[in-house]
Formats: C-alpha cells, sequence, structure tokens
C-alpha cells in the first residue's frame, strides 16, 4: 500500500476555456492543439522545478516545491501559450485558467488530495481565459519576489471550506484584464484594487536615476581634471549593465536567459569598441552566445 501522509506544497491547477466549444467546433483540431499546449506546459512545469501528478480531459494538476516558482511557471505558461495562439483565429485559440495555492494536502504515492487541491481548483475556475488567480497564502510569498502586478479580487467561497479565500489576479499583459475578473463571492465594489508593482517600479526608477546622477557626476570629474583620457566611460559601461540586468530579470515578456545573453553579448561589443585596436573581436564570443541561445530557444519551442 501507498503510505499516506501530509506535507504543505504548492498547487497549479488548468484548464481550457470553453473547451467543449471547441471540440465542437473542430473535434480532431483542438485535441492536437491540447496535446501540443499539455507538452508546452509540461515542460515549463518541468524547467521550474515543479512535477505534473495528473492530467484529466482538459485539465491539468502539478506540485512546486517553491511558491515562487510556481508562479513563474505559470507566467511563462500563458506567454508560451499566447505566442502558439497568435496564428490561430480568435474564436480557435486554446485558452488555459490557471489557480494556485500553497496548502497542505494529503500525498498518496504520487497523487495529492484534500482543501489545498480544491482551493487551487476553485481559483482556477475563477481566473479568465489565459488569466492566472492565486491565493493569499501565495501573494504573501510571491508579492515581492516576482515582476508582475497584482489585483485584489477579494474573498472567494470554496465548497467544503470555512472560510472564504482571498484571491489575487496576476497581471502578465496587456491581453489580459486582470481587473475585470471577479469571483461571484468576492467583496462588493469598493474594494480597491492593489497592484504590486508600483513599489517595484518606483524602486526601479530611483536606482535609474541614482545611476544617471553618478554618471553625471564622473563625466564632471573626467572633464574638470582632464588628461586626455576619458576614463568615465568604463564605469558607465558598468551602470549600463547593471540596469540592463536589473531590467531582465523585472520583466516577463522575453525569456529571461536568452535575455540576459543578449545583453552581455551587447555589453561585450561595447567594451571591443571603445577599447578599438583594429581588431573586432568581440565576433567570437557573440558566436558562442548566439548558438547559446539558439539552443535555449529551441528547448523551450
Amino acid at each position: 500500500m501507498n503510505e499516506t501522509r501530509r506535507k504543505l506544497t504548492t498547487i497549479f491547477s488548468a484548464d481550457v476555456q470553453d473547451y467543449t466549444r471547441l471540440m465542437g467546433a473542430d473535434e480532431e483540431g483542438t485535441l492536437a492543439m491540447l496535446k501540443r499546449s499539455r507538452e508546452a506546459m509540461s515542460g515549463l512545469i518541468v524547467a521550474h522545478g515543479g512535477r505534473v501528478i495528473n492530467t484529466w480531459g482538459d485539465g491539468l494538476i502539478a506540485e512546486f516545491p517553491s511558491v515562487v516558482e510556481a508562479v513563474r511557471a505559470a507566467v511563462d505558461v500563458q506567454n508560451e501559450l499566447a505566442g502558439m495562439n497568435t496564428a490561430r483565429p480568435a474564436d480557435g485559440r486554446m485558452l488555459f485558467r490557471i489557480g494556485i495555492n500553497l496548502g497542505d494536502v494529503i500525498a498518496e504515492g504520487d497523487d495529492i488530495y484534500g482543501d489545498g487541491v480544491n482551493i487551487a481548483a476553485r481559483l482556477q475556475a475563477s481566473a479568465v481565459a489565459g488569466g492566472i488567480v492565486i491565493s493569499n497564502t501565495v501573494y504573501d510569498q510571491v508579492r515581492n519576489k516576482v515582476a508582475v502586478g497584482f489585483d485584489f479580487l477579494g474573498p472567494l467561497a470554496v465548497k467544503n471550506v470555512a472560510e472564504a479565500v482571498p484571491s489575487y489576479a496576476v497581471r502578465i499583459g496587456e491581453g489580459v484584464d486582470s481587473s475585470s475578473q471577479r469571483p461571484v463571492s468576492a467583496v462588493p465594489a469598493g474594494t480597491v484594487s492593489t497592484p504590486d508593482a508600483g513599489p517595484r517600479s518606483t524602486k526601479a526608477r530611483k536606482m535609474g536615476a541614482l545611476y544617471a546622477v553618478a554618471s553625471a557626476a564622473l563625466v564632471v570629474i573626467n572633464l574638470l581634471s582632464w588628461q586626455g583620457v576619458f576614463w568615465a566611460v568604463w564605469p558607465i559601461l558598468a551602470f549600463a549593465f547593471v540596469a540592463a540586468m536589473t531590467w531582465v530579470r523585472r520583466q516577463n515578456r522575453i525569456d529571461r536567459r536568452i535575455a540576459a545573453l543578449a545583453v552581455v553579448g551587447l555589453g561585450i561589443v561595447a567594451i571591443n569598441l571603445l577599447s578599438w585596436h583594429g581588431t573586432f573581436w568581440a565576433i567570437w564570443p557573440l558566436l558562442g552566445i548566439a548558438v547559446a541561445a539558439g539552443i535555449r530557444w529551441a528547448m523551450r519551442s
């Protein structure tokens, strides 16, 4: 018999919006698209340290040891699936809804059961097509660690769970209007929407202003103590590199590893040009970076 035990884990629940309609319109095409979407989703779940527990119909359940990686995986999944849908007509797109909850579950073999799973499924059902909804237990862990915004949706009633679960929509792009979704059990009008990107954006602006002031000060010092060498360009280049890598960590529109490789490549070109001695040696490390980025792209595809 499989050992039964309890554990704290992050549950990831997903299903397809309007799956029955899609099947009625094009059964074979919908099944083929579902298979491709699941393969892409499973690959990203594994890449973020999670595991797929079960699939049924159009649904999928996975778990993650890390709450942060679960949310990052969900964002990557929705971005990846959005790209897969671009070539399809609007009424034929396969849009998934995702719910994420951090909770105590009963584990038996490879399966998990309990209120934690039920809450994740309820959160998923309340998400808009192409959207993500998380519980307050997830929000408390990721609000300052993931470069996305959040909109408070209010308490969400869950069957067989005594207290309503406060929920948040993850704001992942222009294509999903998370502020428009509100569960049936949400608090009445007047509830404040609390985007969490504000403090992070303010911090980023402050850091950018600090780099700009420091760069200007270095240029002035360099000019006032001029000895024929514009040495200020090197610390300014370092500031630009740090700012660019900070942006890479915060954005979700481009694969972070590919974006980081691009920043490194631009930095190498800048160093080559600023220390020009008649040879464009940067072509060789750029070739290696291009190969690495190509491999990363191929693995994601």
